[in-house]
């Protein structure tokens, strides 16, 4: 299914094939149009003008592209060409970007994600259910069925009003990533996450991989349905992503959580984020 390679950008200018372009040029409108192109993409979180863990997002864009049709590039190149963007749109940017390669373009802009409020970090956010089994999720590319499947159940509600995040069940009803993003449940001092071939490895699983090392938490591989975790009234749940770093889930469908009271996802919230400011003044002083 094609699809664009500009998707909700944000902002008045936009970085493509290595020149700035007005958001309402021909090249912008152009780009609005679906491409037959194989689109790869990554979706950076950025702070004070930082983007987070640059390195990783690279190689893993390096592994979506040798995935499918190995082609050459430089990723050397896509970072320098992300921080002039940066510098030419906002020096001190706190937002999202998004770097969108494919075999003949570079397309760099600002993108509307949902950066969360200090009311989602401290009450939880609403999340749906969607039944959906991902094809290849370790390899980031626009999926235009996919896309289309979770935007129609972003529309949907609750008794809690719309969801912040989806949630993703495999064929057996387990639930198994967010949306965009990866999907953890914390029982006692243990931390189950879905097993690696089924979900993406997020940039920021992997610094909450750390943050369990660092609260001395188990982690194990483990899935359960929705009915599963309602019944246990200790039972906690969290999301992470690039844009989200880490943010605690109050309601799946209708089934809540009170992860106010679990003091290991507190914990592991806390040791986040002290990566992530470690991470931001490392690279302000180089």
């Amino acid at each position: 299914m094609a699809y664009p390679l500009l998707e909700s950008p944000i902002g008045d200018i936009y970085l493509y094939d290595g020149s700035i372009i007005s958001s309402d040029s021909s090249e912008a409108v152009a780009l609005r149009e679906p491409s037959d192109e194989v689109t790869y993409y990554e979706t950076l979180r950025v702070k004070a003008g930082i983007p987070l863990f640059f390195e990783d997002h690279l190689s893993r864009l390096v592994k979506s592209v040798s995935g499918i049709e190995n082609f050459d590039f430089d990723p050397d190149y896509i970072k320098s060409q992300s921080m002039y963007f940066i510098s030419e749109y906002d020096s001190e940017f706190d937002g999202s970007l998004r770097v969108i390669l494919t075999k003949s373009h570079l397309l760099i802009h600002a993108v509307e994600v949902g950066i969360p409020t200090q009311e989602n970090w401290d009450e939880g956010i609403n999340t749906l259910t969607l039944q959906w089994e991902r094809v290849d999720p370790n390899l980031k590319v626009f999926r235009g069925d996919y896309k289309q499947a979770v935007a129609n159940r972003f529309d949907d509600t609750n008794s809690h009003g719309k969801p912040y995040e989806l949630v993703l069940l495999d064929n057996d009803c387990k639930l198994y990533e967010g949306s965009k993003s990866n999907l953890f449940v914390v029982k006692g001092n243990t931390v189950y996450s879905a097993p690696d071939d089924k979900i993406l490895i997020g940039i920021t699983r992997n610094r909450v991989m750390r943050a369990l090392e660092d609260t001395n938490a188990e982690f194990k591989i483990g899935m359960f349905t929705l009915d599963e975790l309602k019944n246990d009234r200790e039972a906690a749940v969290f999301v992470s992503s690039t844009p989200f770093d880490i943010l605690p889930v109050r309601y799946i469908d209708d089934v809540e959580f009170d992860f106010k009271t679990n003091a290991l996802l507190m914990k592991i919230m806390s040791s986040y984020q002290a990566f992530v400011d470690e991470y931001i003044a490392n690279a302000k002083y180089k």
